[in-house]
């Protein structure tokens, strides 16, 4: 890993460049004299020593998918957009940016300083006119759509406006603005704080709607458990168009505990049993700190998910050859018949989940903080296939029994990439939950939810 560089100085130098207004390419939304104090909070102060190399390395390759594959020029409507596709074969981006994609990338703006990776200029310069784009982009109710195009911002493939894509993009934009204070937290917090949670919401049924179309209108509903937590939070944060904890609480009564007795402890699957499910809320919440009103620990509950994962694959080791306790955490991923999303392990919520010997390195990657041991043993066995490496690190998937030769995914999936990125920072520093918890808004969402602090 590079040396980390002085960092007062280099805050002490952005914090007079701000000063005098140097540091944007193009006009500055708002009056410097009316912008936030600067943060100038040192966060990673806890770096791990001895840390494997195949983790560093996907670290840093990671980050730089974001950083290069995203749209940089600052004349364009879709600055800061990131694709939700990178081919490594033909080392080409698609022209479809996921908003998500974006939401880990702002989030993985902060890595890539702490790590002398990029200056704090630059990462400032990107965080703050990413969200201008965000800003000037259609919106529904403060929503965003799931697909746009790289270059203008628009919304692509006939998509949703959604909910969940949304709350991981907004989750980004609190955490660049509250790493870097100023302009980028002035508006994140006012693009935060525009988003109408409680349009999103059926209060008829207590839930939030799945998902949402401008031509046919709401469609589903999120029913039990599944990578929602975060929506919930958010919602209750809102200064103005919050969701109670009543929605919270239904979930998990409409939720059910699954549990073997011997392998792992319980439990709330989800519905495919893919492990995203329960990884996605917590790259940015520190679950492990907080309770319930009911005492109940969601991150312990996905400490219990990933040893059910590593039990599961464990009993397809001699079905699969490619699935083993070095090899496991099955999770939405390219296969090679395309995209699937029920790729899962069991038990699932009514039995919803796939398994064909395909195996996502996210899976693993994404619950190095729950599972240290067992992630780095499983990214060192990836490691050891060179088909699977590429310029941005892992690839998405590969399947050893598919064929004699198996198969490997070309692509790199943006938002499998962050959550492997976001949470190794985690599980070194805990730099991303430093920052996020932070957030006043997402304090206050907790809080409204009657969680509490873990003693």
């Amino acid at each position: 890993m590079k040396k980390l560089i002085n960092k007062k100085l280099l805050l002490l130098i952005f914090a007079i460049l701000l000063s005098v207004g140097l540091i944007s390419c193009k006009d500055d939304q708002v009056p410097i004299d009316e912008l936030p104090a600067v943060n100038t909070t040192l966060y990673r102060t806890d770096v791990l020593t001895g840390v494997e190399q195949v983790i560093l390395d996907e670290l840093e390759l990671g980050f730089d998918f974001f950083w290069e594959t995203a749209n940089s020029n600052l004349e364009s409507s879709g600055y800061g957009l990131i694709p939700d596709r990178y081919n490594t074969y033909t080392n080409t981006a698609g022209n479809v940016a996921s908003i998500a994609s974006v939401g880990f990338g702002l989030t993985a703006i902060p890595i890539g300083i702490e790590n002398d990776w990029i200056t704090r200029v630059q990462g400032e310069e990107r965080a703050y006119y990413t969200l201008v784009t965000l800003q000037n982009m259609a919106r529904t109710h403060g929503f965003w759509y799931h697909f746009v195009d790289m270059q203008t911002g628009v919304r692509v493939w006939n998509s949703e406006v959604s909910i969940i894509d949304s709350a991981l993009l907004i989750n980004g934009v609190l955490t660049v603005g509250r790493y870097f204070g100023g302009r980028v937290e002035q508006l994140a917090y006012q693009l935060y704080e525009e988003i109408e949670w409680n349009w999103y919401f059926d209060y008829e049924v207590n839930k939030f709607y799945m998902g949402y179309k401008p031509e046919t209108g709401f469609e589903g509903y999120w029913g039990g458990y599944a990578e929602q937590l975060t929506v919930f939070v958010l919602a209750a944060g809102s200064p103005d168009y919050s969701v109670g904890k009543g929605a919270y609480q239904l979930m998990k009564l409409s939720s059910s505990k699954v549990s073997s007795g011997v392998d792992y402890g319980s439990f709330y699957p989800t519905w495919t049993g893919s492990l995203f499910t329960h990884q996605y809320s917590h790259a940015w919440i520190d679950f492990a700190s907080y309770n319930d009103e009911q005492g109940y620990n969601w991150f312990t509950n996905s400490v219990n998910a990933v040893d059910a994962a590593i039990a599961y694959a464990k009993s397809q080791t001699s079905q699969y050859i490619g699935i083993n306790e070095n090899s496991w955490g099955m999770s939405a991923s390219d296969g090679p018949s395309g995209y699937v999303g029920n790729y899962g392990s069991g038990p699932s919520a009514g039995n919803a989940h796939f398994v064909d010997g395909t195996v996502p390195a996210y899976g693993a990657l994404g619950s190095i903080v729950f599972r240290p041991a067992e992630a780095i043993a499983a990214a060192i066995n990836y490691r050891t296939y060179e088909r699977f490496w590429s310029i941005y690190g892992f690839k998405d998937a590969y399947n050893l029994s598919n064929s004699a030769n198996g198969w490997f995914g070309n692509d790199i999936i943006g938002i499998d990439k962050g959550i492997s990125v976001l949470m190794i920072e985690n599980y070194m520093s805990q730099m991303i939950w430093k920052i996020y918890m932070e957030v006043p808004y997402v304090l206050d969402g907790l809080e409204n939810l009657d969680f509490v602090a873990v003693e």
